[in-house]
């Protein structure tokens, strides 16, 4: 049996929990939006047309902020396509995704199902093939209270209220070259500078997002966040992130120590970001939106030929891209990439899972059929649910494995939060070894712990399977929550036993000594 000793201290806090660490993330790619939220004629669709059994479970995920419309897809993506009279909104090619797009879902779709789904919309605007102008020109058909052009026409097609979007980013993956519009970084930055202040000039309220590299492994990595920042730091609120992990030729050990990686990217992005702001004398500091995260078998990906995989199949509507099905090893990373962000939640403003429906994502749905949880659906709606307050400094001494990724790896992984209001002190917990238990001892210093509240565990049904998934199931399937028992809790010590291959949380009742 593994071993781990975990501390937490009330006076040893990292900062509050936003509420927009548990945002997802909708592009008009694959079947993400059409026969995903949206399909008119399903029988649980509404009048506007969105499915809403998904919606349900768009609440149960306990999503947030939702980034749309893109992704690659924004890059090439003219906004006032998606207005007006559907009869009269124009079809068009998305050469991002070599897809047939319809534009029957837009602008005031996105507005009307956010509201529907109790989320914020996070808008990304194109700055691949377009520029200043139609950035300002969006915040003022957006935000606009009326009495101009564009806001005028925004109530004309049926929003006489502004929409009131507080969160804009600026552009995607802009570094890439498979982007469309790709630019260097002293070309994005100006860019991205001038477009800020014309977006500003028509509502000072808003915040904005600038690309940061696409991923760790870009040779522009660190040099970009920095050359960017140079020319826009003063005009922007947060930069971006983007990072997916798959398992690499059975390399499983690497793929459980996920976490720690992304714990690496957000620090050595954090660190570009104060060298600029101190070489530049700031006395703002920006945050991290790490607004594309998730596990994603990409095999090998280079992104600049997806384009032309996804042409294989010829022009269509909605075809089916890179919808995984999540098993428990899955589910156990997702479980520990929650933990860093919540273990980073100083630095990391803004998260967004990638994506919501179908495209990688949490929920999956048939056309006219069913919309079911995948795997790691319950580690982010737990975590969404339950980590409030103060996230807390979290040290763990554990049993170490050896990994060819990342090192030695703790084989327990572990974040906290103390909710103070409600008396709650929450503990997110995974055991990566895949053959062995892991006795955990959590040290409580500075509180006083009564009953266990909580007590939920995901892990290989029946001990056989780590492939385990659920596939077509229209409620519940094989992977799911269930009880965690042997949870025990006396003055200022919490102890219970992790199964092998697991992802848990538990809440305890507590008050501060």
């Amino acid at each position: 049996m593994a071993r781990a000793r975990i501390s937490v201290d009330r006076d040893f806090t990292v900062a509050r929990v936003s509420r927009r660490l548990f945002g997802s993330f909708v592009e008009h790619m694959g079947r993400c939006v059409y026969t995903g939220i949206y399909e008119p004629g399903h029988p649980a669709a509404d009048s506007q047309g969105f499915r809403e059994d998904v919606l349900d479970l768009v609440r149960e995920l306990g999503v947030t902020v939702v980034r749309y419309p893109g992704g690659n897809f924004a890059s090439g993506y003219a906004w006032e396509d998606g207005v007006g009279p559907l009869e009269e909104r124009p079809r068009r090619l998305d050469t991002a995704w070599h897809s047939v797009e319809s534009n029957a879902f837009g602008f005031h779709e996105f507005i009307d199902w956010s509201r529907k789904a109790g989320v914020e919309p996070m808008e990304t605007i194109n700055l691949g093939t377009r520029g200043v102008d139609a950035a300002r020109a969006i915040v003022e058909y957006a935000n606009h209270p009326g009495g101009s052009y564009l806001s005028d026409l925004r109530a004309r097609n049926g929003h006489r209220e502004p929409f009131g979007i507080k969160l804009w980013c600026l552009g995607n993956e802009l570094d890439g070259p498979w982007q469309i519009g790709h630019k260097t970084a002293d070309e994005y930055g100006r860019l991205a500078r001038e477009a800020a202040k014309a977006m500003r000039a028509v509502d000072s309220g808003i915040e904005l997002v600038a690309c940061g590299s696409s991923n760790q492994a870009m040779d522009t990595f660190g040099t970009w966040e920095q050359t960017v920042l140079g020319h826009a730091y003063e005009v922007v609120d947060h930069v971006s992130l983007h990072a997916y992990y798959q398992e690499h030729d059975g390399d499983v050990a690497s793929f459980l120590a996920s976490g720690t990686e992304m714990d690496r990217h957000i620090e050595a992005v954090a660190a570009t970001v104060d060298a600029v702001r101190s070489k530049g004398r700031h006395r703002k500091r920006i945050g991290l939106s790490f607004d594309e995260w998730n596990v994603w078998y990409e095999r090998g990906r280079d992104a600049e030929d997806q384009p032309q995989r996804v042409a294989d199949a010829g022009w269509q509507e909605h075809p089916r891209l890179i919808e995984d099905s999540y098993n428990v090893t899955d589910a156990v990373v997702v479980g520990t990439l929650l933990n860093s962000l919540l273990r980073h939640c100083d630095r990391v403003t803004i998260a967004n899972q990638a994506q919501l429906v179908n495209v990688i994502a949490p929920i999956r749905t048939e056309e006219n059929g069913p919309a079911w949880r995948q795997a790691i659906f319950h580690p982010f709606a737990l975590t969404a649910e339950l980590a409030r307050g103060e996230s807390l400094q979290t040290v763990v001494r554990s049993d170490r494995y050896p990994t060819i990724r990342s090192g030695d790896v703790d084989v327990v992984d572990a974040a906290a939060t103390w909710d103070e209001e409600n008396g709650r002190l929450a503990f997110f917990l995974a055991n990566r070894s895949l053959t062995e238990p892991a006795a955990v001892e959590a040290g409580l210093r500075g509180f006083d712990a009564g009953r266990v509240l909580r007590a939920d565990v995901l892990t290989v049904p029946d001990g056989r399977d780590r492939f385990a998934a659920n596939r077509w199931a229209a409620a519940g399937g094989p992977v799911r929550p269930g009880p965690l028992a042997g949870v025990t809790v006396s003055g200022e010590a919490l102890t219970l036993t992790l199964p092998a291959l697991s992802w848990a949380v538990v809440v305890l009742e507590a008050r501060m000594r």
